[in-house]
């Protein structure tokens, strides 16, 4: 990934113009979350409020609180973004895997296969 990409993925991302709409308070926080669902940044989105301690709003689907109770769960992270994009790679990967045509065509199962020996 070029250092372009990383800094411009604010413009990919479903939010963008919406600024005070991602900074709600109590239940409000549950609709802005939403929008993160199926944004195709949310990685990294979650990744820059984790690696700069951002403590208001909603970054990547988790309000401030769920971003504090995971950064308190795991104290020992040093790049959310490494951590984050790595989780988002093996997704894709078996995203791909569960929807290749031959698997819909023969019915096999959605999980890549895997051989014990």
């Amino acid at each position: 990934m070029a250092v372009t990409d990383v800094e411009d993925w604010p413009l990919q991302a479903r939010c963008r113009g919406m600024n005070d709409a991602l900074f709600p308070e109590g239940r409000d926080q549950k609709r802005a979350k939403t929008v993160c669902m199926g944004c195709p940044v949310r990685a990294q989105c979650l990744a820059e409020a984790l690696d700069h301690r951002i403590e208001w709003g909603v970054w990547g689907g988790m309000t401030e609180r769920e971003r504090r109770q995971l950064l308190r769960q795991r104290p020992e992270v040093k790049s959310w973004a490494a951590v984050l994009t790595q989780q988002s790679d093996a997704q894709s990967s078996r995203l791909r895997a569960a929807t290749h045509p031959a698997r819909r065509r023969f019915g096999l199962p959605l999980e890549p296969i895997h051989d014990p020996r």
